[in-house]
């Protein structure tokens, strides 16, 4: 026993039972995963890939497509409620300018109306002069009073805005010195241009046809020169009826008229001074005294 060679022993695999159900692991596999998730998963898988590999130039025009599908929805929108408001719109403006037009009517009617008055009051006036027996002396008293038109030789004097005139008066040269801008014409100008006429021998002033008395005054209101309350605009043209030569000269050569010179000089002013043969001045439009009585040559009335 121990001569004879050994056989290694023969080790069997044994044999694993067979399930009744290996034939069918393919229905299995089929009921347990249903279709529809690896269709689903495969839908999933194409979409994936196919956003990948979309180029970005693609994405981008179909973004500004978009966009522009916006704007343009909006602009559509816009224009479809201003075409509905527009007659809205189109008829408050014409009855904005309707009432403009009829209270500027209402406000000449009345201008005018004023005018009128004031001339029938000056009528009367002179009427009232004559039938208490009005002599030369009362003619002198109008003329005088500015009550009465006069006409005669004289002065006509012409101040004018530089050509460069500054609407501000910021850092100004003048306004130190009591201007309000350099190249405006202020209503103290013309108070010292009238003052000048009145001491060089003038017996009658007007300026832009405004007659000046006694009672007259010149004031700014704003850039506006008023002369008795009525704003005049430059050109402003003095008429002074008077000695003409004597009165040209004597004004030139005064204080006020060296002055004048000045603001042409320093800055350009527009001035010019002609003397006229004959020249009218209208009648103030209403000299009412109030309260000045005359009085007695003993001083009482």
């Amino acid at each position: 026993m121990c001569g004879m060679p050994q056989q290694p022993p023969v080790r069997s695999t044994p044999t694993r039972p067979s399930r009744p159900d290996a034939s069918m692991s393919l229905l299995n596999n089929v009921m347990d995963h249903s279709l529809d998730d690896g269709y689903a998963e495969a839908a999933a898988r194409r979409k994936a890939a196919g956003n990948e590999g979309m180029p970005k130039t693609v994405r981008a025009k179909l973004g500004l497509a978009v966009g522009l599908v916006l704007a343009a929805l909006v602009v559509t929108v816009g224009a479809a409620q201003a075409r509905i408001s527009a007659p809205v719109v189109a008829k408050e403006r014409e009855e904005l300018i309707d009432r403009i037009q009829k209270e500027t009517a209402a406000a000449d009617k009345l201008e005018d109306s004023v005018d009128e008055l004031r001339d029938d009051v000056s009528a009367r006036q002179r009427k009232a002069l004559k039938d208490e027996g009005g002599s030369d002396s009362d003619d002198l008293v109008g003329i005088l009073s500015g009550a009465v038109e006069v006409h005669g030789p004289g002065v006509r004097l012409v101040v004018n805005d530089s050509k460069s005139a500054d609407q501000g008066g910021d850092g100004d040269p003048r306004e130190t010195s009591g201007f309000s801008d350099t190249g405006r014409v202020r209503d103290r100008d013309m108070q010292r241009v009238v003052n000048g006429l009145w001491e060089s021998g003038a017996e009658a002033v007007s300026i832009n046809g405004q007659r000046l008395t006694a009672l007259s005054a010149i004031r700014a209101a704003g850039d506006a020169i008023l002369v008795d309350n009525k704003p005049l605009a430059p050109p402003y043209t003095v008429l002074a009826v008077g000695d003409g030569q004597r009165l040209s000269t004597r004004f030139q050569n005064s204080p006020d008229g060296l002055y004048l010179h000045a603001l042409h000089e320093n800055f350009d002013i527009r001035t010019s001074i002609s003397v006229e043969d004959d020249i009218k001045v209208p009648a103030a439009p209403s000299v009412i005294v109030r309260t000045a009585e005359p009085s007695t040559e003993k001083g009482t009335s």
